[in-house]
């Protein structure tokens, strides 16, 4: 089973149209959705419209905080310019995105596997996994052997060694990374539509079960049709500027 991990969508149509593609490319069987399908962007519908349609294929998906935001979720947390983009996408989704939204899960627990937006431990707190401390939280609240998980906006590969301690790697986009069965690894799947690592190419993990891999692709898209949209629905600037530099 070779499966496409898209995270941190947020409503870029065309960013999340570019990688679909590119996974079709490389034969992958399904797609997994690790959350925040919505916010920043200027295409929510669109964007819901196909995921729902690949949920209802069977592939997973699981809610992330931009999405429960969407839904009246609490904001204190987020910044002005999120919160105006989460203003403006509850005046855009209906009542089937809203009942879409509200069914996903904040996990989705699948043989050694386990999916989620931000930790494991306590998912709906909505912790950033951003250094060793964090990811050995995550770790200990689950007994899955890979966690996959976005929120974080850059690829990045958290992993056991034989004497229990962890290590951070940074993919090479395009490589695939063999993924012992004597490890455990917590894979960061980057950002479909807002990397945030100084390089604005799309980015989605790609794991083939059978060969034990997991590879991180870039893809380049139409970023500034994405960001021209968002000017003109009236979004903040930044948001827009955001995909043009990747920060």
């Amino acid at each position: 089973m070779r499966t496409a991990l898209f995270a941190d969508i947020h409503s870029n149509l065309e960013a999340l149209q570019a990688c679909l593609a590119h996974a079709r490319r490389e034969g992958v069987d399904r797609f997994a959705f690790l959350g925040d399908l919505l916010g920043y962007g200027a295409d929510p519908v669109a964007c819901l419209d196909i995921v729902a349609g690949l949920v209802g294929e069977g592939c997973p998906a699981v809610c992330g905080n931009h999405d429960l935001a969407c839904l009246g979720g609490h904001l204190e947390s987020m910044s002005y310019a999120a919160r105006d983009a989460i203003y403006w996408t509850r005046e855009q989704i209906g009542p089937r995105e809203r009942d879409f939204l509200a069914g996903l899960p904040l996990t989705v627990a699948e043989d050694d596997r386990l999916f989620v937006h931000a930790s494991p431990e306590r998912p709906q707190e909505w912790t950033y996994i951003v250094g060793e401390e964090e990811a050995e939280q995550a770790f200990a609240a689950t007994g899955a052997r890979i966690v996959f998980v976005g929120h974080v906006h850059e690829p990045l590969l958290y992993f056991t060694t034989p004497g229990g301690a962890l290590r951070l790697f940074q993919p090479v986009p395009g490589v695939p990374l063999p993924l012992s069965d004597y490890r455990r690894w917590l894979v960061i799947a980057g950002a479909v539509g807002q990397p945030r690592d100084g390089n604005p190419a799309a980015c989605y993990a790609l794991h083939d079960a059978a060969a034990g891999t997991l590879t991180h692709h870039r893809v380049p898209y139409d970023a500034q049709a994405a960001a021209d949209k968002i000017l003109s629905a009236g979004l903040p600037e930044q948001l827009a500027w955001r995909l043009i530099t990747g920060h």
